[in-house]
C-alpha cells in the first residue's frame, strides 16, 4: 500500500512539474509532455473462469439468432464460451460484458460475408475472436472512434479495391449513428465539393477483378472461392461451372412464392370452399420433382427443372443433378407463346407426363444405367418456360417502407458482397442516402439531363470513315455543353474493326490496328473539354485482339480481356494532354481517365446502390440458329401472341399475383426510345416487331440469369470465371450490345435493358445513333444525329 501511495504521489508530482524547456540540442518539445494515463487496475484486471457452453447458450441465442439471424454450431458455441470465460471473467453476466462481446462478434461475422450458420472450424471465427481480443480492456470491447472516421464503410473511388476492403471488422455497426456521425457528414468532411459529382462514385470493375463466388446449397449461402482462379484449371471445374449455374437457378425458383407451401392456406382451404362458390381458392403450390425420382412413377404429371442438352444420339434431353431424361416436345407449348427463346444450354422449367419404358436404361448411347445417367422412358412436355426472374430488391432483401419512404433490409443475400464494393446490408442505406444528396445538389430545375448521363456507343468500327465522322459529330455535341453538364462517362463498345485483325482479314494486321486507334486519339484530342471531365470505357468485341488472332472473328472465349496496351499509348497521351491543359485545381475535380475494360464489364455507382452490366455479343443471331421450334409456330415467322392458354408455375403464379413470365408494365414506356415503326413492321396484335423482338431477347437473358446461356461448345466460357457471366442479383441496368437486334430501351422486373445498336446503321446513310442512360432516373433513351 505504501509503495502504491508513493507511486501515485510521484505521478501527481510529475503532472504538476514545470514544462521542459525547448532545446534543439536535446530535441525537447515546446509543449509539455502529457503523462501517460494508467488505467485503474481494478477495472483492467479480469479473473478468468471456466464457462460451460450450456450457460452461455441462452445469451448467445438472443444475440446471434434473435438479433442477427445467425445460427451457432456446437463447436462455435464452445469456442465463444471459452473466449468469454477467459476475457470477460466473472463479470460476464452481471456487468453485461458478454452481451457486448457477442454483439461485436455477430457484426464482424456479417461484415466479413459469413454464412447464416457460424461454424467453429476454420479460421474465420478464430480471426474475429483474435481481433476482438485486441480491442478489449478490462473485459469490455473498446472501439476507436477517432480511426473509425477514416475506416468507415463508404468506399473511396480513388483507392484500389484491395485497400477499400482492408477495414477493421469492429468499426461497422448496423447503424452508423452509433459511431456518432452520419455517412453524409463523413463524406462532406473527406470529399468536400467532390461529393457532389456523381463521377467520383463511379467505379469500373472488369471481369477478372470481380470476386469469384459460388453458391453453397447446404448452407444456402454464397461463398468466396478460396482457390485462385486459373486459365488452365482442373477438368472438374467445367462440371462445377455448370453445376453452380443450375444451383443458383434452383434456389431462385424455390424462393418464388409459387413453390412455397403456405400452412395458413392449407388449413383454411376447406372453409373457403364451403363459404362461397365465388371465393377464389388458394392456388396449390408447385413441387419440383428430381429426374431420378421419376422412376417407377409412370403415367403421373410432374414439374421438373433441368438443363436442356443433346444426347450422343442426337435426342433432346433434360438434365439435373440426379440424372437425365429424353424429352418429347411434340405437343409442348412455350409459355409465354413466342415470348422467349429456348435452346440447348438453357435452364428450363417443364411440366408434363412421364412414360416409363420396360427397360430402366435408354437404348444405345442414350443412357448408362439409371440414376446419374439417362433414365428409361420419355417425358412428354405439355408446357415449357424459363425459371421466373427475381427482382434485385428481393434478392438483396430490400423492401420499401411506404409510410416513411425509406428502404428496409432483411432476408435475402444482403450480406453478400457480389462486386467487392460492399454489401447491401453494410453499405446500401448509407450509399443510397449519399446518392439522394448528390442528385439533390444537381440542377433539378433544368429539363436537360446533365452530369448523371452515361453515353453508350456501340459497334464503333475505327476502320470505317463514316464511323469516324459520326463519332466526331457525337463528341462535338457534348463538347459544347457547359461545365458540370458533360456526361460523367462514355462507353465505347466494339467491335472496333469490321473484320478480325491478326487473322488475315480485311482490317489488316497489328500495324493497321495501331493506326486505327491513333486516328481515334486525334479525334479525341480535338475535344479536350470532354476528355478532362469524363471517364471513357472501352469494351472489346470478338474482332479485337488478342482472341481474334486464332478465332478469326468467331465466338471467342468469355470473359474477354481488354485491348492490349500496345495499341492504346496514343489515346492515353491524348487524355494526359487534356488533363494537363485543364485550368482547374488538382484537388477540385477528378481528372479525366480512360479504362480499357473487359467483355463483359460492370460499372457501379454509389457502391451497391446501382450496377450497370455491359456485354457485347451477337445474341439474337445465335438464338435464332440454336433455338427450338415448336409445333404451333409457323416456320420463318414469329407468332404475335404474348400469353398462352396453358398456365405453368413460371407464368402467373406469384405471391403478389403478378405474372413472372410477362414483362412488367414499365416496358410499355420504352416505345418512345425506338424509331417509329412502319406499317409492315407491326404484327397482328399491333405490337411493333422490333419491340416484340427486344422483349423476347431481354426476357430470355434475364430469366436465365446468365449472359451466355449456351453450351460451352458454342460459346466457350473460362471455367474459373463464371461469376462475371452471372446476372444474379439482377443489375440496375443491362447493356446488351447486339448489332443484329433492333435498338431498344425497356424495363423487365426492375432491370432496365438497353441495346444502343451500331453507331452507323446499315440502310441509314448519314445518321448516327447511340444511347444515353440517365443514372438519376435509371432510364435510357435513344438519340441520333445527322453528319
Amino acid at each position: 500500500m505504501a509503495a502504491q501511495t508513493g507511486s501515485q504521489s510521484a505521478q501527481v508530482a510529475n503532472a504538476n512539474a514545470p514544462s521542459i524547456p525547448s532545446s534543439s540540442a536535446f530535441g525537447t518539445p515546446v509543449h509539455p509532455i502529457r503523462p501517460k494515463q494508467v488505467a485503474d487496475a481494478s477495472s483492467a484486471s479480469v479473473l478468468p473462469i471456466s464457462l460451460p457452453p450450456a450457460i452461455v447458450r441462452p445469451l448467445a441465442f438472443r444475440t446471434f439468432t434473435k438479433k442477427h439471424n445467425l445460427t451457432l454450431t456446437s463447436s462455435a458455441l464452445q469456442a465463444i464460451a471459452t473466449f468469454i470465460g477467459t476475457h470477460c471473467g466473472s463479470g460476464w453476466r452481471e456487468e453485461g460484458l458478454a452481451e457486448k462481446a457477442l454483439d461485436e462478434m455477430a457484426k464482424a461475422w456479417k461484415k466479413n460475408g459469413g454464412s447464416l450458420i457460424v461454424p467453429g472450424e476454420g479460421r474465420e471465427l478464430t480471426n474475429i475472436l483474435r481481433n476482438i481480443e485486441a480491442c478489449m480492456v478490462g473485459g469490455r470491447v473498446v472501439t476507436q472512434r477517432a480511426s473509425s472516421r477514416h475506416t468507415a464503410t463508404v468506399p473511396d473511388p480513388g483507392l484500389p479495391a484491395t485497400t477499400q476492403r482492408r477495414s477493421d471488422s469492429l468499426v461497422r455497426n448496423d447503424s452508423q449513428s452509433s459511431l456518432g456521425f452520419t455517412a453524409l457528414d463523413l463524406q462532406d468532411e473527406r470529399g468536400g465539393i467532390q461529393s457532389k459529382d456523381p463521377r467520383d462514385w463511379l467505379r469500373v470493375i472488369d471481369a477478372f477483378e470481380q470476386p469469384q463466388l459460388t453458391y453453397n446449397p447446404i448452407q444456402k449461402h454464397f461463398e468466396l472461392v478460396a482457390k485462385r482462379p486459373s486459365l488452365l484449371p482442373d477438368p472438374s471445374h467445367r462440371t462445377a461451372l455448370i453445376r453452380a449455374r443450375y444451383q443458383v437457378a434452383h434456389q431462385r425458383l424455390l424462393r418464388n412464392g409459387a413453390f412455397q407451401t403456405s400452412t395458413v392456406a392449407l388449413s383454411r382451404s376447406k372453409s373457403l370452399h364451403r363459404s362461397s362458390s365465388e371465393m377464389m381458392m388458394p392456388q396449390q403450390a408447385y413441387k419440383l420433382t428430381p429426374i431420378a425420382n421419376l422412376l417407377g412413377r409412370s403415367g403421373s404429371t410432374h414439374v421438373v427443372l433441368g438443363l436442356l442438352g443433346n444426347s450422343p444420339t442426337g435426342t433432346l434431353v433434360l438434365s439435373d443433378l440426379t440424372g437425365s431424361i429424353s424429352l418429347d416436345l411434340q405437343y409442348a407449348k412455350p409459355v409465354p407463346k413466342d415470348g422467349a427463346w429456348f435452346a440447348p444450354g438453357m435452364v428450363v422449367l417443364a411440366e408434363g407426363l412421364y412414360e416409363e419404358e420396360g427397360s430402366l436404361a435408354g437404348p444405345g448411347l442414350a443412357g448408362d444405367g439409371g440414376v446419374g445417367g439417362t433414365i428409361g422412358g420419355k417425358f412428354h412436355v405439355s408446357s415449357i418456360g424459363g425459371p421466373p426472374c427475381e427482382r434485385r430488391d428481393v434478392t438483396l432483401g430490400v423492401s420499401s417502407n411506404e409510410i416513411s419512404g425509406s428502404l428496409i433490409a432483411g432476408g435475402g443475400f444482403g450480406w453478400v458482397d457480389f462486386l467487392g464494393v460492399g454489401s447491401e446490408r453494410a453499405n446500401g442505406s448509407t450509399m443510397r442516402d449519399l446518392e439522394k444528396k448528390v442528385w439533390e445538389s444537381q440542377d433539378s430545375a433544368s429539363q436537360i439531363p446533365g452530369r448523371s448521363r452515361i453515353v453508350i456507343l456501340g459497334e464503333v468500327n475505327l476502320d470505317s470513315i463514316n464511323t469516324m465522322q459520326a463519332l466526331k459529330q457525337v463528341l462535338g455535341i457534348y463538347a459544347v455543353e457547359s461545365a458540370g453538364k458533360i456526361p460523367m462517362a462514355f462507353i465505347l463498345i466494339g467491335n472496333f474493326t469490321r473484320y478480325a485483325v491478326l487473322a488475315s482479314g480485311g482490317s489488316g494486321g497489328s500495324i493497321e490496328y495501331k493506326e486505327y486507334f491513333d486516328s481515334l486519339a486525334a479525334i479525341l484530342a480535338d475535344h479536350p473539354s470532354v476528355l478532362e471531365d469524363s471517364t471513357f470505357v472501352f469494351v472489346p468485341g470478338d474482332n479485337d485482339p488478342w482472341a481474334s488472332a486464332f478465332s478469326a472473328g468467331a465466338a471467342a472465349v468469355l470473359p474477354k480481356r481488354g485491348i492490349p496496351e500496345l495499341y492504346t499509348s496514343r489515346v492515353k497521351r491524348a487524355f494526359a494532354s487534356a488533363n494537363a491543359e485543364a485550368e482547374k485545381p488538382a484537388a477540385e475535380k477528378r481528372k479525366g481517365e480512360v479504362i480499357w475494360s473487359t467483355n463483359p464489364t460492370r460499372l457501379t455507382l454509389f457502391g451497391p446502390a446501382q450496377e450497370v452490366v455491359v456485354f457485347r455479343d451477337d445474341l439474337s443471331g445465335r438464338l435464332r440458329r440454336k433455338a427450338l421450334r415448336f409445333r404451333d409456330q409457323e416456320p420463318g415467322r414469329d407468332s404475335s401472341g404474348r400469353s398462352s392458354d396453358v398456365e405453368t408455375p413460371a407464368e402467373n403464379r406469384r405471391a403478389d399475383g403478378q405474372g413472372d413470365m410477362d414483362v412488367d408494365g414499365i416496358i410499355e414506356t420504352a416505345e418512345n426510345a425506338l424509331p417509329e415503326p412502319k406499317a409492315k413492321e407491326v404484327n397482328r396484335t399491333g405490337v411493333p416487331s422490333d419491340l416484340h423482338a427486344a422483349r423476347k431477347l431481354v426476357k430470355t437473358v434475364l430469366d436465365q440469369g446468365y449472359l451466355s446461356p449456351f453450351p460451352l461448345t458454342d460459346r466457350p466460357v473460362l471455367w474459373d470465371y463464371g461469376s462475371p457471366m452471372s446476372l444474379y442479383p439482377l443489375p440496375s441496368a443491362l447493356v446488351l450490345m447486339d448489332p443484329e437486334a433492333p435498338p431498344f430501351a425497356l424495363t423487365y422486373e426492375g432491370c432496365h435493358a438497353m441495346n444502343p445498336g451500331a453507331l452507323i446503321t446499315p440502310g441509314k446513310r448519314g445518321v448516327a445513333q447511340w444511347m444515353e442512360y440517365d443514372a438519376r432516373t435509371r432510364k435510357g433513351r435513344a438519340r441520333d444525329v445527322k453528319f
